[in-house]
């Protein structure tokens, strides 16, 4: 089991490459919650992720004869990054297999820090699969992302940070997949405050460690299905199982409806941009999926800044629509001049702006003497769309919400 001793020397190995990153409080966050609520900013470290903190310190224990061999790991993104960079830092060759559907944007940037990208397998598991054969076939040594004690060690330097940044916490809030940041978080929270909690945190989409825990066992889940791709992860590893029953206090679900919300409320509330796994810690907070009292000081660690474009278009388009910002809705109206007049005066009372109108006359789902009208709309809160819906189907008109 990891201890305090093993994280300050992982510190001492990753200062120069990794940044201590900021340790925030937030007005807007405390105010909704009522606790004392300080975001770790990571998205603020080098790749943009966690990660190289324990990519770095697994690297520089490697012997002479290993670096030579180069390595090799798999990775749904930020630890391909990490791992890029610390090789390259020291010149060793390394091989990243990543699943073939993995961002875009966190393939170019491994490629960027001078990694040889692999594509390989329909999630984590299948991409790390295919690196062990990498890995027996190339004499490559293996630099696993979560299931390794010099990884866990590294990652564990959040945890350092944190208390020597706020000594008052109580509650630390952590993002799982794997395991081994909140492995390493918890070791050097309790090591540090022993009485200070550690929550862990996964998407309902991907709680292997949340299962594993109820069973008493570690368990291997059938798929994973989250906007959170980076905890996207079929089973926790063995060595983070073990730290998780030893250190974590509680570990709980959120779902992506409230991922996609909170990376929302941290674009606008914030101007801070996370992706769905750094997101879900303070998802937890303000869904209240634990309990805390008023004033509690309590950080969530945004893990990672690296989500990619056009997931972040569609998770912006799910925040709006779960926050009633944005309504997607669909009616019919006789086909005959005055009719979309008269629905739009209703829009105009209620004062909700129009993005977009669609007329089909072609649907084989209305009448011919009808025309079907979809329209996407502004709003300004969920009140508004209950009685802006309200008033239209008071008025007569069948209205199907899409989204």
């Amino acid at each position: 089991m990891l201890d305090r001793s093993d994280i300050l020397e992982a510190r001492d190995r990753v200062r120069e490459t990794s940044r201590h990153t900021p340790l925030e409080y937030s007005h807007t966050y405390s105010s909704m919650t009522g606790a004392d609520v300080h975001l770790k900013l990571e998205t603020f470290q080098r790749t943009g992720a966690f990660k190289i903190r324990g990519a770095t310190n697994r690297i520089a224990t490697l012997s002479e004869e290993q670096k030579d061999a180069g390595v090799v790991t798999a990775s749904a993104g930020n630890h391909a990054q990490g791992v890029a960079l610390a090789a390259t830092r020291v010149g060793v060759d390394s091989k990243i297999v990543m699943p073939e559907h993995a961002p875009i944007s966190k393939v170019k940037a491994t490629e960027s820090y001078g990694a040889e990208v692999v594509l390989h397998g329909a999630d984590y598991a299948e991409a790390a699969e295919h690196a062990h054969e990498l890995e027996r076939e190339e004499g490559r040594i293996y630099v696993h992302a979560f299931d390794d004690e010099l990884v866990m060690a590294g990652q564990g330097t959040i945890g350092l940070e944190i208390v020597e940044d706020r000594p008052e916490v109580e509650t630390v809030v952590v993002p799982i997949g794997g395991g081994g940041l909140i492995s390493g978080i918890a070791a050097a929270v309790k090591g540090e405050k022993p009485d200070a909690r550690v929550i862990g945190v996964q998407a309902e989409g991907a709680s292997s460690a949340a299962t594993s825990l109820r069973k008493g066992e570690r368990v291997s889940i059938e798929g994973v299905d989250t906007i959170a791709d980076g905890i996207a992860t079929r089973s926790v590893g063995e060595r983070p199982f073990e730290h998780i029953r030893e250190y974590v206090d509680e570990v709980v679900t959120v779902s992506d409806p409230e991922i996609a919300v909170t990376i929302t409320y941290l674009l606008e509330r914030s101007k801070t941009l996370v992706e769905g796994a750094g997101a879900v810690p303070l998802a937890a907070v303000l869904f209240e999926k634990f309990d805390y009292a008023d004033d509690e000081t309590i950080v969530p660690v945004l893990s990672g800044g690296n989500i990619d474009l056009n997931t972040l278009t569609n998770v912006i388009v799910r925040g709006l629509v779960e926050t009633g910002r944005y309504l997607k809705i669909r009616t019919v109206l006789t086909d005959q001049p005055g009719a979309l007049e008269e629905l739009l005066d209703i829009f105009t009372a209620h004062r909700a702006n129009i993005y977009a109108i669609h007329h089909d006359r072609t649907s084989r789902e209305v009448e011919m003497s009808d025309t079907e009208v979809e329209i996407e709309l502004e709003m300004r809160g969920p009140d508004h769309v209950d009685a802006f819906l309200s008033d239209l189907r008071e008025a007569g008109y069948e209205v199907d919400v899409l989204a």
